[in-house]
C-alpha cells in the first residue's frame, strides 16, 4: 500500500513539474515573439514618419517648381 501511495506522489510530483516547465517554455516564446513584433511594428512607425516629411518636402519642390513656371512665363511674356 505505502508503494502506491509514494508512486502517486511522484507521479502527482511529475505532472506538476512538467506542467509549470510548459508553462515557462510557452510564457519565454510568447515573450519573444511579442518583442520581435515590436520591432516590426517600430520600424513600420519610423517609415511612415519618414514617408511623412519625404511628401512634405515634395509638396514644398512642387511649389516651388510652380513659382519658377510663372517667373519664366512673366520673363516670356506668355500668359
Amino acid at each position: 500500500m505505502d508503494f502506491q501511495i509514494l508512486n502517486t506522489i511522484i507521479s502527482l510530483c511529475g505532472s506538476l513539474v512538467g506542467t509549470f516547465a510548459g508553462i515557462f517554455a510557452t510564457s519565454k516564446l510568447t515573450e519573444y515573439r511579442i518583442k520581435k513584433l515590436e520591432e516590426k511594428v517600430e520600424k513600420h512607425n519610423n517609415l511612415i514618419e519618414r514617408m511623412y516629411r519625404v511628401e512634405d518636402k515634395i509638396e514644398l519642390q512642387e511649389e516651388k517648381i510652380k513659382v519658377i513656371n510663372h517667373r519664366i512665363q512673366d520673363l516670356e511674356g506668355k500668359p
